[in-house]
């Protein structure tokens, strides 16, 4: 190899590393706190010297996070549902059927992700209240929706127009609905762009913490990013750092699997249409 190749390669590779740690080592770090007693986050090291899991078990001991868990769970989930449902019907509708005003509308769905979650929260809070939903995981799942459903219609409506049509007309002259068009033949070869505006929506909702904040108001149902925010000490005026270190890891471990695991299916998803056959 030429000298002036190898430098190129040890510096892309130096590069490589120092990005690979300027990411993993806040996370690195965490899981580090968290394995350490209250004396011992205030010293400097870098490698573990034992494993103690007091902080895990004083997280769900001292407040109900198993709950909170399972309140993010459940708003993430139904969150991912519905705006894959209403993002792929939406998406068949502004990507195959021409109509007035489809770009109008397909601007519009765009504008509305620009928005702050502030400027909204005045508005979503009344409706929220109008709906009776305060306090309650079903407000939370109709607030994160417009996080969700935009760039959800967005990225569906994009990837649908890349399918052939041929594939569309060969099931309506079989006589087929627009309905069976879409779960049957266009469903299935959907999957890698379904996983990764799927993947970003549960991300969105299991990160979400402004309108978890404001739209809930007991501790059983608010959700994990707000009950980490909320963890006190003994003293108004000293924070279990081992507690919320423990608490963050806990919350990002099911990301980090998730990711992990989709990973061939969100690079798909990422790439579909970059090259048009």
């Amino acid at each position: 190899m030429k000298p002036a190749k190898l430098l190129k390669t040890i510096a892309f590779y130096a590069l490589v590393l120092v990005i690979v740690v300027f990411a993993v080592f806040p996370f690195y770090y965490a899981i580090l706190s968290s394995l350490r007693t209250s004396s011992e986050l205030f010293e400097i090291a870098y490698w573990p010297k034992n494993f103690n899991l007091e902080n895990y078990v004083a997280v769900f001991r001292e407040q109900p996070f198993a709950r909170n868990l399972l309140n993010s769970i459940v708003v993430a989930v139904a969150v991912v549902a519905i705006s894959l449902f209403l993002g792929l019907t939406a998406a068949y509708a502004l990507g195959r059927i021409n109509f007035r005003g489809r770009g109008a509308l397909l601007l519009t769905i765009l504008a509305v992700s620009m928005f702050p979650q502030v400027a909204v929260l005045s508005g979503m809070f009344e409706l929220i209240r109008f709906f009776g939903l305060y306090n309650s995981l079903p407000g939370l799942v109709l607030s994160n929706l417009i996080l969700t459903l935009p760039f959800t219609v967005w990225v569906l409506t994009t990837f649908m127009r890349e399918l052939p049509k041929e594939l569309e007309e060969a099931a309506f002259v079989d006589g087929a609905t627009p309905w069976i068009v879409v779960r049957r033949v266009f469903l299935p070869l959907m999957w890698p762009a379904l996983v990764t505006t799927g993947l970003l929506a549960f991300i969105a909702a299991w990160n979400e913490f402004l309108f978890a904040l404001t739209f809930t108001l007991s501790n059983d149902m608010r959700t994990v990013p707000v009950a980490i925010a909320l963890i006190t000490g003994a003293s108004q005026h000293e924070l279990p750092w081992g507690n919320i270190m423990a608490a963050s890891v806990i919350v990002t471990v099911p990301l980090v699997v998730l990711v992990l695991i989709f990973q061939r299916k969100i690079v798909s998803g990422l790439t579909a249409g970059a090259v048009k056959g």
